[in-house]
């Protein structure tokens, strides 16, 4: 299981507690304490000795995940394809699956998708709003 490794290594700090110390107090091997502080990885049965050695909680040394915010950034795009007046002119593959296949080989996903009207003079394209995840 995860623990909170800073927390041991504040704790045992402020005692002014070497690792042999700590080890000594804690029923445990010196190996056990350097793995414990270097990797955040204890036993449940480490876990408890620690807890008693410090003489705290078991649950105080829980490792905490912190909530992280993903973050995103967007692209706008104009996809124009032909639509006629007439029903068969308005027939047939415009390229539309391909564009947006396109942008998704490169990370992007579609969040909104707009389609242009007559009203607005839009008519024949769409706008699509692509999100990907910022990595790094």
């Amino acid at each position: 299981m995860k623990i909170d490794a800073d927390l041991i290594l504040e704790l045992r700090t402020e005692r002014a507690w070497s690792q042999e110390e700590l080890a000594l107090a804690s029923g445990l091997s010196v190996r056990t304490i350097q793995r414990i502080e270097k990797e955040a990885a204890i036993s449940l049965q480490s876990k408890k000795a620690l807890a008693s050695a410090f003489d705290i909680d078991i649950h105080d040394l829980d490792h905490e995940e912190l909530p992280t915010m993903k973050q995103y950034e967007y692209r706008t795009v104009v996809l124009k394809f032909d639509i006629g007046w007439s029903r068969k002119a308005s027939v047939g593959p415009f390229d539309f699956d391909r564009a947006l296949n396109e942008y998704a080989n490169e990370g992007w996903r579609l969040n909104h998708l707009t389609l242009g009207t007559v009203v607005h003079g839009g008519s024949g394209q769409a706008i699509a709003v692509l999100e990907r995840a910022v990595t790094g």
